[in-house]
This record gives structure tokens, C-alpha cells and sequence, in this order.
């Protein structure tokens, strides 16, 4: 079963890959970084960013940006959801950001940078948000190892 933004997307050539629905029945599709920046634009029209946020896939494997967009309507009780899942190689994970399209994902995509590791190409002011500018890593790959940890035994 395909939804809705799934049809329109295959019905305008335009390329993707269904990732099913989520537990809520939130459409969910994959689409491939350098066609994001294009399709983003697109969707402007389908509705707003509601968030963006990142995660590593698994240790060693790929890392993820993932958009929830939302479509309000006047006289609509239940809004209109999609997620959108970018994948990117750990090794050089850059996607094209989506600030000029969506500002809000201004600090999102920052914090996703600083965080992860994933540059935006584009986006105005990709620099450390949380984490001091010296920091060396990006604290939440499945694989980082913190600098100078020390386990604190019998902690009580």
C-alpha cells in the first residue's frame, strides 16, 4: 500500500522509495540527497516543517536526517503527515540543507551537525550549537568514544 505523496511523487517522475508507514500510520519515504534540495522545494507546498532531526543508523552504517511535515487545512480535524528519511555515508555525510526552504530547520539542522556530524550544504551557518567548537567527535554516532571519560565506580 503506497500513500498519497508517494503517488504524486511516482505520477511527476520524481525519485523515492516507499519506507511503509510508521505506528501511527504516517507515511514514511526515503529519498536520496541529491535529489532532496529539489523535492524539498516541492513540498513547500505540501506543508511545513514540523522538525528535523538525525540519528546513526547503526554503528559503522549510514546516518539519517528525518523531516516531519505537516499539512494544515482549513475545516480539517486530523492534519496531513509525511516523514522523510535522507541517508548519507558516515564517511562523508553531507546533505543539501532545506533553511532556505524551511527556515526553522535553522538550529534543527545545526544541532543534527553538532551532534552527528551531517553537513548541509548551504545552510547559512552550519557551526557547533551545543558543543564548544573545540570539541572533537560528534557525541551521539553509535561509535564515539568521549575524550578523557573516566567511569565513576560505586556511585551511590
Amino acid at each position: 500500500m503506497q500513500g498519497r505523496l508517494f503517488v504524486w511523487l511516482v505520477k511527476h517522475g520524481l525519485v523515492h522509495r516507499s519506507l511503509g508507514f510508521d505506528y501511527q500510520g504516517i507515511e514514511t519515504l526515503q529519498i536520496k540527497p541529491e535529489d532532496w534540495h529539489s523535492i524539498a522545494v516541492i513540498l513547500y507546498v505540501y506543508g511545513y516543517l514540523r522538525s528535523q532531526c538525525a540519528y546513526d543508523v547503526a554503528p559503522g552504517g549510514l546516518l539519517a536526517s528525518v523531516y516531519h511535515l505537516t499539512r494544515i487545512e482549513y475545516g480539517v480535524d486530523q492534519p496531513e503527515e509525511v516523514c522523510i528519511k535522507v541517508f548519507a555515508p558516515r564517511s562523508n555525510p553531507r546533505i543539501p540543507s532545506v533553511f532556505w526552504v524551511w527556515k526553522s530547520s535553522d538550529f534543527q539542522e545545526r544541532e543534527s551537525y553538532d551532534m552527528l556530524g551531517i553537513s548541509y550544504e548551504n545552510h547559512p551557518r552550519l557551526k557547533r550549537i551545543l558543543m564548544p567548537e573545540s570539541w572533537i567527535g560528534w557525541p551521539l554516532r553509535k561509535d564515539y568514544i568521549a575524550p578523557n571519560f573516566y567511569e565513576i565506580q560505586d556511585a551511590h
